[in-house]
């Protein structure tokens, strides 16, 4: 297969299959108790100069907790997977956690604007970052869960995005049509939230799932956070609802409004007064670090953080939106 053409950007990861096999070989796949705590799961897969993934779409089904607690333990030097992200990558700016950035969409959230700093942090130079297409980013994965070295597109042919990236021009070897190749790639830890799952981390998504079920499967560890811990019952009553079996899983964190100050699909709406305030406190950087101490750095945990925003009364709130919003949905129908 000959190279016709390549980017410039960073290549933060060795695409080698074969080498991450090596560590998929030893990685237990026994069904046992991975219940754990959001601190404890930090604590054990999140460490210094990781490369780290989050789940979820734009402020949909965000781990929210877990990035939370990532800023806790002052985690620095992370590589990161910019595929949809918005509050998360707001909160990981905050904290300046990642110094390596695979981008796709990064720094907007969506409707509400630019994130301030998020964008004084990445004009900054302090991150190295490799452009990439949404798509992109979702093959590499695909690729990565496939347990081969490259994914083919044709999204990024001819543009800047393929400039700024680390993918190869190549011609097929049956048709000679040019492809873009896109490394694997393996985060060394990633973050999921779901709907249910049980204490063994076979995990249920509700609408839509993006890229996370190929993130679950090139993840070399996979935390799982949950709106709720179900029996494993449960999920034998109706095994073929599971999108993310057990053997992929590394920690399972229970974390009732996980996804908070986002949106969790069938559960409750995007708390959008709470996102406001965060865009405009970031405008002036004395006031966003008070902002932050007062809600991450001095809680004790997500429960205290969503206590702050107004509670069990505020959720109430965003669920009767999301009722409105999904007339037809199980939270429509009193779930």
């Amino acid at each position: 297969m000959r190279v016709l053409d390549e980017g410039v950007g960073p290549l933060f990861m060795d695409p080698d299959p074969d080498k991450a096999r090596q560590f998929f070989r030893t990685k237990p796949r026994a069904m046992v108790d991975k219940r754990m705590s959001a601190k404890e799961a930090v604590e054990e897969y999140v460490v210094d100069g990781c490369y780290l993934a989050t789940g979820g779409f734009g402020a949909n089904r965000i781990p929210t907790a877990i990035v939370h607690e990532i800023l806790r333990q002052r985690r620095r030097g992370l590589g990161f997977l910019g595929h949809t992200s918005t509050h998360d990558f707001q909160l990981l700016c905050a904290g300046k956690c990642f110094d390596r950035l695979d981008a796709a969409y990064i720094v907007g959230l969506e409707a509400r604007g630019l994130s301030p700093n998020a964008r004084r942090y990445m004009q900054s130079g302090e991150v190295q970052v490799a452009d990439w297409s949404n798509y992109a980013l979702a093959a590499r994965l695909r690729a990565a869960g496939e347990g081969v070295s490259y994914g083919l597109t044709r999204s990024m042919l001819g543009t800047d995005t393929f400039t700024r990236s680390a993918a190869k021009v190549v011609e097929c070897p049956f048709t000679g049509k040019k492809y873009a190749a896109v490394p694997a790639i393996w985060p060394d830890v990633a973050a999921i939230h779901v709907h249910e799952a049980d204490m063994f981390g076979n995990s249920v998504i509700r609408g839509i799932s993006i890229a996370d079920l190929e993130l679950a499967r090139a993840a070399k560890r996979l935390i799982i956070t949950t709106e709720r811990l179900v029996d494993d019952s449960v999920i034998r009553d109706d095994p073929t609802a599971t999108s993310i079996p057990f053997f992929l899983a590394d920690a399972v964190v229970e974390v009732p409004n996980g996804s908070y100050p986002g949106n969790m699909p069938y559960l409750y709406f995007s708390d959008e007064e709470h996102l406001a305030e965060w865009m405009r406190v970031e405008k002036d950087p004395e006031e966003f670090a008070r902002f932050l101490d007062h809600y991450i750095y001095g809680v004790a945990d997500f429960a205290e953080y969503v206590e702050l925003c107004g509670g069990a009364e505020r959720i109430e709130q965003l669920r009767k939106i999301e009722m409105v919003e999904q007339p037809g949905s199980p939270a429509g129908q009193g779930a």
